[in-house]
């Protein structure tokens, strides 16, 4: 099966799981959700694909769901909640960093088999580390942000797509270029750092235009939950 279709399949399956968290478990599982698409989103995002022609990371999709769970948050529930699970998030993948730096202080066992493939995972790039935290907190709360701009000036029903898709598609370019700027600028020769910026966007790009007719379904879940 060639990449781009299980790409395709991986986005449906992504989003259709948070869309199944937020019809069992409500605002709560929208929480869960966001914590858990930032720590494998970070893992995932080490592995790198070929598709249409570009090289790219995974990773993108999972972490575009997060932004689906922060709009849907902020549409049905209110900025200020908004802002609470981009916290959350922050603090799960700061948590996760910590955490994972002590254990692999320890000194593995004579008989140890998992330490090395844990240490290609989770051991630190200090650039790549600041850039993911930076780029998270940075982007997340300007979602929310022009999240709630958007829906002040396309308040209607009719008009969820504009809000939705608009704040994501900037969103996620202001986490491309905080993100790429921190932890590649002047590693790599310009031309090549702006293929980087360019081909991690387009992907993001993506995501975003998929993510819409999720966003619909989400509105007509629990329409009777207050703000």
């Amino acid at each position: 099966m060639p990449n781009e279709l299980i790409w395709l399949l991986f986005a449906i399956v992504n989003f259709s799981l948070l869309l199944i968290f937020y019809r069992l478990f409500g605002r709560t599982g929208l929480y869960v959700w966001i914590g858990m698409a930032t720590i494998i989103a970070n893992i995932q995002v080490l592995k790198t694909v070929e598709l249409i022609g570009l090289t790219a990371t995974l990773g993108n999709i999972l972490y575009g769901t997060a932004y689906l769970a922060t709009d849907i948050i902020n549409e049905k529930h209110g900025k200020q909640e908004a802002k609470k699970a981009v916290w959350l998030g922050f603090a799960t993948l700061l948590s996760m960093t910590v955490m994972m730096q002590i254990a692999l202080a320890f000194q593995p066992g004579a008989d140890d088999i998992a330490h090395e493939a844990l240490a290609t995972l989770f051991g630190i790039i200090p650039r790549v580390v600041l850039g993911s935290l930076a780029a998270y907190m940075i982007s997340q709360y300007f979602d929310v942000w022009i999240y709630d701009k958007l829906r002040s000036l396309f308040p209607s029903g009719r008009q969820l797509w504009i809000r939705n898709s608009g704040s994501t598609m900037i969103s996620q370019l202001v986490d491309t270029m905080v993100f790429c700027t921190i932890a590649f600028y002047g590693e790599y020769p310009t031309s090549v750092w702006l293929e980087i910026v360019i081909t991690t966007y387009v992907i993001k790009f993506a995501v975003a235009v998929i993510d819409t007719p999720f966003m619909y379904i989400a509105k007509r879940m629990h329409s009777n939950e207050q703000k």
